[in-house]
């Protein structure tokens, strides 16, 4: 059985070794993506992961996914981020938000002293604005528009 480290191994060209020196050398990327540039560079220049994971700073199990990503999808995915694809969809627009400042600005509920997260989310459901909520997203929403209920 092979080790990970004779599996996953490193081997730039040299345009991929330029661009990551320059990378580095240029600065103004997030110290992570320096931090993954220099392990590439090294783990090029064949040292284990035990030393990349020293000289870069970053932890063994970094280092090893770093040259795994590299060998498996290439040299930007392995320094960038990936893109996770996901969307994050908002479940009030700009007039359901309104509705709900408004609602939280009005008068209590009868035998209520003000409203609840939770009293605001049963509202904006009995008003059909959304079709379910949760209190959190009612909470997310009054942060945001810095509305305290108290």
């Amino acid at each position: 059985m092979k080790k990970a480290t004779e599996r996953y191994v490193v081997e730039l060209t040299d345009s991929e070794r330029d661009f990551l020196n320059i990378l580095i050398r240029k600065g103004g990327k997030s110290p992570s993506v320096i931090g993954r540039a220099r392990v590439l560079l090294k783990a090029d220049e064949g040292k284990t992961d035990e030393e990349n994971a020293e000289f870069s700073g970053l932890s063994l199990s970094t280092v090893f996914r770093v040259r795994r990503r590299f060998v498996e999808e290439g040299l930007e995915t392995a320094v960038f981020r990936k893109n996770t694809g996901k969307r994050i969809y908002r479940k009030l627009d700009g007039n359901a938000e309104a509705t709900l400042i408004a609602t939280a600005c009005s008068a209590a509920p009868a035998g209520r002293s003000r409203w609840t997260l939770r009293l605001l989310a049963d509202r904006l459901v009995a008003m059909e604005v959304v079709d379910s909520i949760s209190h959190e997203c009612v909470r997310e929403t009054l942060k945001k528009t810095n509305l305290n209920l108290t």
